[in-house]
């Protein structure tokens, strides 16, 4: 059996593609589990998809080859935060409104860590931050 691999992805949507069943043969077609993390439809009926997808690695490339042939907009979410340390107080302001626990305040050493795999990109800790220390680099 082959390894399982994890990828989050951003797919746009223009108004004419926006009704199309991208998740249901992802997971059909493609044989893998689509979690939707983050998701947006306009009354012109544009939108977008932050999906954590699982499954074999060929038939990711596979299915992403798909989205594209589609024409959808994909992009693979690499982003991760960063600290600006000299600025950073430590103060966990970001923990608490992230909604996916992907930031999380460490004790007892009162650190903030982050676990990317966990994050939607709603950018609430770039918000939340007092002394704006937290950057999301793509």
């Amino acid at each position: 059996m082959t390894e399982q691999v994890t990828k989050n992805i951003f797919v746009g949507f223009s108004a004419d593609l926006v009704e199309q069943p991208v998740v249901y043969h992802l997971a059909k077609d493609y044989q893998l589990i689509p979690n939707i993390m983050k998701a947006s439809v306009s009354p012109d009926k544009q939108g977008y998809l932050v999906l954590s997808l699982t499954g074999d690695p060929q038939d990711l490339e596979r299915a992403l080859a798909y989205l594209r042939e589609l024409g959808l907009t994909v992009n693979l979410l690499t982003e991760h935060v960063t600290w600006d340390l000299v600025s950073c107080t430590q103060c966990g302001a970001c923990t608490a409104v992230c909604p996916t626990g992907a930031l999380a305040l460490r004790r007892p050493e009162m650190t903030v860590s982050f676990d990317g795999d966990q994050c939607i990109v709603c950018q609430m800790c770039i918000l939340a931050c007092p002394v704006k220390a937290v950057h999301l680099d793509f």
